[in-house]
């Protein structure tokens, strides 16, 4: 049994914590949660969702599902890089100069991509070939050579030329050069007849070469987060515009763009009003409760033959949520702490890596359960015993687990993101999980109305959990990596320390 149990250890894997790392083996163990049957229905077009939600995941099963798409009359094509350096991250805050220039070079950038899916499939109707003649004479050749970067450059060099000139498209003698064909402003009669096109018509113009073929387009945008990272202005700026476009191009209803962004983006560029934003209406926030958590995580465990094979569970997994308890109870402990009012080991794995928003998000779960596997193999291989009857690992190697998942969110998600918050988070290194505005100011050294207005921006981060009478509780995701002391510092309730409830 021992030897048995160990190659089983051994052989387990959850898979990658991040999708881009994992795509080819995503869609054997993916979830098809309601949410994504929402996207794969075409009933949705923006997901939100903090990250480490399955914003990604999500992105990229639809790029592996890309010929059960296209029975559908269904294409796709990516408008930023899944992988590596994001187009936009070549963007600066030079590149352009305000919002109306930021919607040209979106609208000019999608019709760079179209007449690429255009080429790829070659669509030769009067209307795909008119889109491509224009998109290159306009000096945007279609082609896969041209990397996705390469296409956001010149596009921006178009952008930048057209909204600096006067005039641009005419010559003297009133004829339209072909390099500036592509206008932002309406032409007039005589530029039209000389063949000046509005970017809307040209789209428009796209629209019905799809509907010629039959098909539909969705243009999918996923890491905008990277692809802006540090550059908060810019990205306000470049994300109110994509906003802007996207509902320019919703008449169109041959064209789709699919966005996947963060929702504290969202939040960011919407903080100081955005009319646009009530128009959006076929979106949807990233949530998982307890039971889709627990069908994703049995999931993974059952892609392991030797798992499979050593607890005599199928393939194709287990349907019922009982079925799916019984499995997780059999390969973790009953219970991580001993007591009759700790909970049972999965509960206690989503209140130890869910946030202040009292959410757990599926990358620090799956984070929590390949560390354990790590802790678990390195006591045994120095002699500890290993779990009683057939349980693969016992309580102490999840909370040895917990120390490594902490670091890593709070340094590559909080700290990353969130770099002018880092020194409040910093300074209650050491100190207890409970806090009061006075308390806050009392380490911040602040005045209590600036400690106020600090604490609360780490509540809409998830680093805080504000409970009653203003006081603020650190979940336990984040105390190992700040060493914090369990109870309420001087003057504060003991009562707010009580553990959260769980995500529905």
């Amino acid at each position: 049994m021992v030897a048995i149990k160990e190659t089983v250890l051994k052989e387990l894997t959850f898979g990658a914590r991040v999708a881009e790392e994992e795509a080819g083996e995503l869609a054997s163990y993916f979830v098809e949660t309601e949410q994504w049957n929402q996207v794969w229905r075409d009933e949705v077009d923006v997901v939100y969702g903090p990250k480490g939600s399955g914003k990604s995941a999500i992105y990229a099963t639809l790029t592996a599902r890309e010929s059960q798409l296209f029975d559908r009359n269904i294409l796709i094509s990516p408008a930023e890089s899944p992988q590596g350096s994001p187009a936009f991250a070549t963007l600066d805050a030079n590149t352009l100069i305000d919002e109306d220039q930021f919607v040209g070079l979106w609208k000019l950038y999608f019709l760079a991509v179209i007449a690429d899916t255009f080429a790829d499939y070659d669509l030769r109707s009067p209307a795909a070939k008119s889109v491509v003649r224009t998109l290159t004479d306009a000096g945007m050749v279609p082609g896969r050579s041209v990397s996705l970067r390469q296409k956001l450059a010149n596009a921006a060099a178009y952008v930048r030329r057209m909204f600096s000139e006067i005039e641009p498209s005419l010559s003297v003698a009133g004829v339209v050069d072909v390099g500036t064909r592509i206008r932002f402003t309406e032409p007039d009669d005589v530029q039209r007849s000389n063949g000046a096109v509005h970017v809307d018509d040209l789209l428009d113009t796209a629209g019905q070469a799809l509907e010629d073929e039959g098909l539909k387009l969705w243009l999918l945008l996923d890491r905008l987060d990277a692809a802006f990272a540090g550059k908060p202005n810019l990205e306000q700026q470049a994300l109110r515009a994509l906003f802007k476009v996207y509902l320019d191009i919703g008449s169109i209803d041959r064209i789709r763009l699919k966005i996947f962004l963060r929702s504290d983006i969202w939040k960011a560029i919407t903080a100081g009003g955005f009319r646009e934003a009530s128009h959006i209406t076929r979106e949807l926030t990233l949530s998982w409760g307890r039971a889709a958590l627990l069908q994703l995580v049995t999931q993974r465990m059952v892609r392991n033959k030797a798992l499979r094979d050593f607890y005599g569970v199928p393939y194709e997994g287990i349907a019922s949520v009982a079925g799916q308890e019984d499995l997780f109870l059999r390969v973790y402990p009953q219970q991580v702490e001993n007591g009759p009012n700790k909970p049972q080991a999965f509960d206690w794995c989503l209140t130890r890596t869910s946030d202040g928003t009292k959410r757990t998000a599926p990358r620090e779960l799956i984070h929590l359960l390949t560390e354990a596997r790590g802790v678990q193999l390195r006591r045994q291989e120095v002699g500890e015993d290993e779990p009683a009857g057939e349980a693969l690992f016992d309580g102490s190697s999840l909370k040895g687990a917990l120390p490594a998942v902490s670091e890593t969110r709070l340094n590559k998600t909080l700290y990353a993101e969130h770099p002018d918050l880092k020194q409040y988070m910093l300074a209650l290194e050491g100190q207890k999980t409970n806090h009061s505005v006075k308390s806050l100011a009392a380490i911040w050294e602040l005045p209590p109305d600036e400690a106020k207005t600090a604490a609360l921006r780490l509540v809409d981060i998830g680093f805080f959990e504000k409970r009653a009478q203003m006081q603020f509780w650190v979940p336990f995701l984040y105390r190992p990596a700040l060493n914090l002391v369990q109870g309420s510092a001087e003057g504060v309730n003991s009562s707010g320390d009580a553990p959260p409830t769980l995500a529905g």
